[in-house]
């Protein structure tokens, strides 16, 4: 038992794991601005070029009844298909997708490529050994190498 909580120990407390956890916080708060900028900012941009469309409000009552708003049929209790909830996920999918991929690529040009070290060795054209960049004559095969 001991054996296993001192694994476990080990396996919480790596940097992976703890870099997880981080993820998982920021994203979690990530995710709430993201639904504010899409349900506050967006979706009455949108509103405004579908004629006052509110995503919110479009579902389907599977009860037969008419209901004028999303809210009024689940306070009737009749099952709905919510659809206007789903394009309003959507949307959020779409731009924190889209923020990620900005934050990934501009990451990624902040990264440096460490330059390649200049090779200090070369092949004997006939007995494909490793020599020195500035052998004359193969060790090996001991072949006149051109300069």
């Amino acid at each position: 038992m001991k054996k296993f909580l001192k694994e476990f120990k080990e396996f919480a407390v790596k940097g992976n794991m703890m870099d997880l956890a981080v993820g998982m916080i920021i994203g979690s708060a990530f995710t709430s601005i993201v639904n504010s900028l899409v349900n506050d900012i967006f979706m009455p941009v949108i509103s405004i070029f579908t004629g006052k469309l509110d995503f919110s409000n479009l579902f389907i009552s599977l009860d037969g009844n008419h209901y004028p708003t999303l809210a009024a049929a689940q306070a009737a209790g009749a099952a709905t298909l919510s659809y206007g909830s789903f394009i309003s996920g959507l949307i959020n999918f779409l731009i924190m997708a889209f923020v990620v991929f900005m934050i990934v690529k501009a990451l990624n040009k902040l990264k440096k490529e460490e330059p390649k070290a200049a090779p200090t060795t070369k092949k004997c054209p006939f007995c494909k050994s490793e020599i020195a960049l500035e052998a004359s004559r193969c060790p090996h095969c001991t072949s006149q190498l051109e300069q």
